[in-house]
């Protein structure tokens, strides 16, 4: 799942390169002058990538089962420059900007505005025509799903990458529909003699019996928890009794295909009173505004927490019943909503190759091999097989079908870093039951979705992965750059010191003077566009 990849925090503090670019210029492979390509090549051939990977990954990339049989089945050796995710895109920014180049970025981390950019100074290339030549294993994934082919494609007509497409459930049961899950502590509640709370003043006063009960002991109770700008971690699931609700990028379409920023939503306001109510009730995690995910997740661990918010509590608290999810609470006015993110598994920038690479049949051949079913869903989980490393599958010959294994305890987010490699692939609901088994957790959070969340969804539209011109991008960009980290600060600021409703008009006029009216366009063209299929 993707949101779990984008929980954990980079802990090295340097680039771990395993195989870097040389200083002469030769950072891309020579020209190996073949055509007509079939798997395993006769002779082995090097090519020369760069990619990211978890710090808990190998430092090279080709102690991971999955790449070592795809050299085997190739023939292609890949000569990794591998960079820890906390380092990854300035080392990858250089290499471009000196010339240096690889044959292909995998994991390339590329903003839209990165990729328009990249493509026009001609660091990288249009993949359309690699695709209709030598790919059919992409080329089937677009047929069977076609919505994609139109999220990949620049505004100009041109494919500059290879995207990475996961399908866990549809519309509102999507997996991705809620990244900040409520998790309420069930074991308290039992112990106190308390249900868990429909209400936002029910919930306040469940956080007042954890603070005046202590039931973690020696004063360790932390009624509520969270990282505040945080994805996942953030409070953001409980603005939904106030209004709009609020996610990760603050963007929300009404029923009526009117985009808003929520953040200048009277119901934001309300909830942000209602915060500083928990706050000034010391209901609320101290370190809650600078803590990071090792600090979260350690104090989650020794079961200090009344009430966190995460994508999946596995991967904090573990999978047993202490925490349980909690759902939509009514405000003070009955209103209640879930509000969705933008989320989808979809990331049109996956891969990229450079303009230096001289081998562009066997490199696009290469990457096709990412996009048959049985591959994708390695590279996206893990493997089979593995005689080192615990394994996520066992491998049905007979049925040519990937089965999950049992985690046994394990964080599913550490196995998958440790073992997947990512990168461009393809997953479509279709593959599951025929090709893979859907992971347990997943499973598991779909249900969840489905009966705790979706009930209390009233948006009938997301925010789509609109493609934007470039100059649109760049206003975007400049206009973001300010407003976002403005709002953020402000969102810190209500919570703990009040006054928001001294500060709200003067807020909103700040907000216009950074730009908002232009964000807003912008982005009320882009979805309407993409409503009448011209985008």
């Amino acid at each position: 799942m993707k949101k779990m990849l984008r929980v954990m925090m980079p802990i090295a503090a340097g680039a771990l390169i395993v195989s870097g670019c040389n200083s002469g210029g030769n950072a891309s492979s020579e020209d190996y002058g073949l055509s007509d390509i079939t798997f395993p090549l006769e002779e082995e051939v090097t090519l020369k990538f760069m990619t990211q990977s978890s710090p808990i990954a190998p430092e090279d990339p080709n102690d991971k089962l999955i790449l070592q049989r795809m050299q085997e089945e190739t023939g292609v050796k890949v000569e990794w420059t591998n960079y820890t995710s906390d380092s990854f895109v300035e080392k990858r920014n250089l290499a471009m900007a000196s010339g240096e180049h690889p044959d292909a970025i995998m994991n390339a981390a590329l903003s839209d505005n990165e990729l328009l950019n990249l493509a026009e100074d001609g660091s990288i290339i249009a993949v359309e025509d690699l695709i209709e030549d030598y790919m059919p294993n992409l080329q089937a994934v677009l047929e069977q799903a076609p919505e994609y082919k139109a999220m990949m494609t620049a505004p100009d007509g041109h494919i500059y990458s290879f995207p990475w497409i996961e399908e866990l459930g549809a519309d509102k049961e999507s997996i991705h529909s809620v990244d900040a899950f409520p998790w309420i502590n069930q074991g308290w509640l039992d112990e106190l003699g308390l249900e868990v709370p429909e209400t936002t003043e029910e919930l306040k006063e469940v956080l007042i019996a954890f603070r005046d009960n202590d039931p973690a002991g020696d004063g360790q109770t932390i009624p509520m928890s969270f990282i505040i700008n945080h994805g996942g971690e953030d409070l953001s699931f409980l603005f939904g009794s106030f209004g709009l609700g609020d996610n990760w990028d603050h963007t929300v379409v009404t029923n009526d295909g009117e985009v808003k920023l929520t953040a200048a939503d009277e119901g934001y306001k309300e909830a942000m009173k209602f915060f500083n109510e928990l706050y000034e009730e010391d209901l609320m995690d101290v370190e809650a505004f600078e803590q990071d995910w090792n600090t979260y997740l350690a104090k989650g661990r020794e079961n200090r927490y009344g009430l966190y918010f995460t994508w999946d509590k596995g991967n904090i608290t573990g999978m047993n019943e202490q925490y349980t999810l909690m759902p939509a609470l009514e405000g003070p006015d009955g209103h209640k909503n879930v509000a969705r993110t933008n989320g989808m598994g979809f990331d049109r920038a996956k891969m990229v190759i450079t303009s230096a690479n001289q081998n562009l049949e066997l490199t696009a051949k290469w990457i096709d091999q990412l996009y048959d079913p049985v591959q994708s869903v390695q590279n996206n989980w893990g493997t089979y097989g593995d005689t080192e490393k615990q394994n996520i599958f066992e491998y049905d010959e007979a049925a040519t079908m990937l089965k999950h294994l049992p985690l046994e305890g394990t964080a599913p987010v550490e196995l998958r870093e440790e073992t997947s490699i990512g990168g461009p692939l393809a997953i479509l609901d279709e593959y599951y039951g025929s090709v893979t088994t859907k992971p347990e957790d997943a499973a598991w959070r779909l249900d969840l979705m489905k009966e705790v969340m979706v009930p209390d969804m009233t948006a009938d539209h997301i925010y789509p992965k609109v493609f934007f011109p470039a100059e649109d991008l760049e206003r975007l960009a400049e206009v973001e750059a300010d407003l976002i980290p403005y709002v953020e600060r402000k969102r810190a600021e209500w919570i703990t010191n009040g006054m928001v409703e001294e500060e709200w008009e003067e807020y909103l006029a700040e907000l216009e003077r950074l730009g908002l009216s232009d964000w807003l366009e912008i982005k009320q063209r882009g979805f309407e566009q993409h409503m009448e299929g011209g985008a």
